[in-house]
């Protein structure tokens, strides 16, 4: 644990995201974490342009930590290895009293276990633990192992921590605990669409992994609604982290006529203009339940770590959160094999022109959004008080 510190002395806390929603996260936090220590938390981090944005510049590109799958992971184990080593020596540099490891486990384990071993009084705090719930519950001994408190999204994540002496505090699910800001009526304004004109979203995530792997398969299911239904407009939210990427391969792609491209900053008005999305499994999708855009989930990753998940480390049936939460299918999933145009085509048209299947769905989103809703302050405050009571306990 931390040393011994004077009381007027500044509390130094270093930030580490690895992809953007972690970003947005961790910057969330900045606000709430200085109010609770009372102005004298200074900051330092890892991380994107959410945390650019609060002043934090991050020595290291973001784009270079976000990895999907096994076989991607092999490929990229030297670089994450080498630049989780550099992130922990400017940590110690920094001469951190508070770390705080926000999701990302497979970059953020690295640098909690190289701090561990540089600076052993840091006091490590992962935010957003893995999804022990549906994959290698051995990663809770791990993180127990590891780090010294748990920030968890989900209720009943704790009760896998039982068997481990880790503390672990339920802060809420940052999604639902933010208010909805988007103008649709705005957005529609701006490209000449009226109320009864109908829009869909697509999502392609955050990662170039998964842009890569859902490009054709979700652009190609665009054509085939659009074949039955030509008058839809079809918007584009981008991730910052890959909307180069998108931008770059959508010049050379007819699938991508007609598509509206919108920037990250976009997509809260997005959601409130959307009749309907396709998007990649992650948080957007609670994002989307959260807004009351039904929609239909599509993923893909490496084939080789397909069979392993399949084989060895899957735990649950679903994909989305919602559907966990509901413990039932009430978003259709597509995944890897099962996400073909036709099939994906076919769920979007039932929801865009079959009422009483739309109806159905949104009704179920809300109850889903309900059992993951923590009724509680922000997300974000609730961290950072977690954070300073343990750091008033500890030091």
């Amino acid at each position: 644990m931390a040393e011994q510190k004077a009381p007027d002395a500044p509390v130094r806390i270093y930030l580490v995201a690895g992809e953007a929603s972690g970003d947005i996260l961790a910057a969330e936090l900045i606000d709430p974490l200085r109010e609770c220590f009372g102005g004298k938390a200074v900051f330092a981090g890892i991380g994107g342009p959410a945390m650019a944005a609060k002043g934090i510049d991050s020595p290291i590109a973001m784009s270079q930590l976000s990895v999907l799958g096994y076989v991607e992971g092999l490929m990229a184990w030297g670089r994450i290895r080498r630049l989780a080593k550099e992130t922990a020596m400017m940590i110690d540099k920094f001469q951190a009293d508070i770390v705080v490891l926000v999701d990302s486990w497979g970059f953020t384990m690295r640098v909690a276990k190289a701090v561990r071993a540089l600076c052993p009084q840091t006091a490590l705090i992962k935010y957003v633990g893995p999804q022990v719930w549906a994959s290698r519950p051995g990663r809770a001994v791990d993180l127990a192992n590891t780090v010294d408190q748990l920030l968890t999204i989900h209720a009943f994540d704790a009760s896998f921590y039982d068997h481990t002496s880790l503390p672990v505090h339920f802060v809420g699910n940052p999604v639902l605990s933010r208010q909805r800001k988007g103008n649709g009526a705005a957005l529609r304004k701006t490209y000449k669409l009226g109320p009864q004109d109908k829009v869909m979203l697509v999502l392609f995530g955050s990662r170039r992994a998964e842009f890569s792997k859902l490009q054709a398969p979700f652009m190609e299911a665009v054509q085939i609604l659009r074949a039955k239904n030509p008058a839809l407009t079809v918007f584009c939210p981008l991730s910052e982290s890959i909307a180069t990427q998108v931008r770059a391969a959508a010049i050379n792609d007819p699938r991508f006529e007609d598509v509206i491209f919108l920037d990250e900053a976009d997509k809260e008005d997005a959601f409130a203009a959307a009749d309907l999305a396709l998007a990649c499994s992650g948080t957007v999708t609670t994002e989307l339940a959260a807004a009351g855009v039904p929609m239909v989930v599509g993923y893909k990753v490496n084939p080789v770590t397909w069979g392993l998940l399949k084989v060895f480390l899957l735990k649950t049936r679903f994909a989305s959160l919602v559907n966990v939460a509901a413990k039932a299918m009430i978003v259709p999933e597509y995944i890897q094999g099962a996400c073909q145009p036709e099939a994906l085509g076919a769920a979007l048209d039932a929801l865009l022109n079959d009422g009483r299947t739309r109806a159905r769905q949104q009704k179920a989103l809300a109850d889903a959004v309900d059992k993951m809703g923590s009724n509680g302050p922000p997300t974000a405050q609730r961290a950072a008080e977690a954070i300073h009571e343990f750091w008033q306990n500890t030091r």
